[in-house]
């Protein structure tokens, strides 16, 4: 079986942010993952991975407004200093923090804007991001969302990121494969997951349908993490999902999917 780390924006939401640590710790979880840490001074968060014996093996780079419905600044042509400042402060967090990489959210693609020149600024800060992410041992992700949940969002698919990153040339530069977004647009997970391992730097899971826990859906995961403990990956996998049970023990309710596993 995999190793397993728990999104802490996602999992133990009946807890304030900062206990959610202890929580995952509690559970059993040796790892953690963030979609965003900003809100919060990376020495406390730093403290709280300490104090649990936990290491976080993610987070995201700034991606606008979130709370406004942003999800994601890389291809707007008009923020690329935006985008390089948040570029800046990941990397300082993940400095502190002790994260190995970090994802990037595209975005969706602004409107009236041409679809050439959204891909070529996806590619320009991406690049740019991989360099200045190289230069403190870091790797750069970048994460296909399905279109369903986050319609007009720019890149949804993962031979569409693995075409990007050609182009981009980095070779710190690695897709973050979620099965739940590639089970919505585009099926044949364990061929894909396969023949891209190699080009794959963080796995994420969820069931379909729902976004709940491995088990509520249609997917095999049993089969599915079996599969990555044949081919050799050696990383964790993401646990980001939202628990069927919302109630304020929700998360640790719904954790005896791991044992099937």
């Amino acid at each position: 079986m995999p190793r397993f780390s728990a999104n802490l924006s996602m999992l133990f939401c009946g807890h304030a942010f900062l206990e959610r640590f202890a929580a995952a710790a509690q559970a059993g979880f040796g790892a953690v993952e963030v979609q965003f840490a900003y809100a919060f001074a990376a020495a406390d968060i730093r403290q709280r991975l300490a104090d649990n014996g936990l290491h976080m093996v993610l987070h995201n780079l700034p991606a606008g407004d979130w709370g406004a419905g942003e999800r994601g600044i890389a291809c707007h042509p008009d923020r690329v200093q935006e985008f390089r400042r948040g570029v800046e402060q990941a990397i300082t967090y993940a400095q502190v923090l002790g994260v190995p990489q970090l994802n990037c959210l595209a975005g969706i693609a602004p409107a009236g804007v041409p679809q050439a020149q959204v891909h070529d600024t996806l590619v320009a800060n991406l690049a740019y991001a991989a360099s200045a992410l190289k230069a403190h041992g870091l790797r750069l992700l970048l994460e296909p969302i399905n279109t369903f949940d986050i319609p007009g969002f720019f890149v949804s698919r993962t031979h569409q990121a693995l075409a990007i990153l050609d182009q981009v040339g980095a070779d710190n530069a690695f897709v973050q494969y979620d099965i739940y977004h590639a089970q919505r647009m585009e099926g044949e997970l364990a061929a894909t997951l396969q023949r891209c391992l190699p080009r794959i730097g963080h796995i994420q899971l969820a069931d379909n349908p729902g976004r709940h826990e491995p088990g509520t859906g249609e997917i095999n995961f049993p089969y599915l993490l079996g599969r990555l403990d044949a081919w050799g990956y050696a990383g964790c996998v993401g646990c980001e999902y939202h628990p069927l049970d919302g109630s304020l023990h929700g998360t640790e309710a719904g954790l005896g999917w791991m044992a099937a596993c």
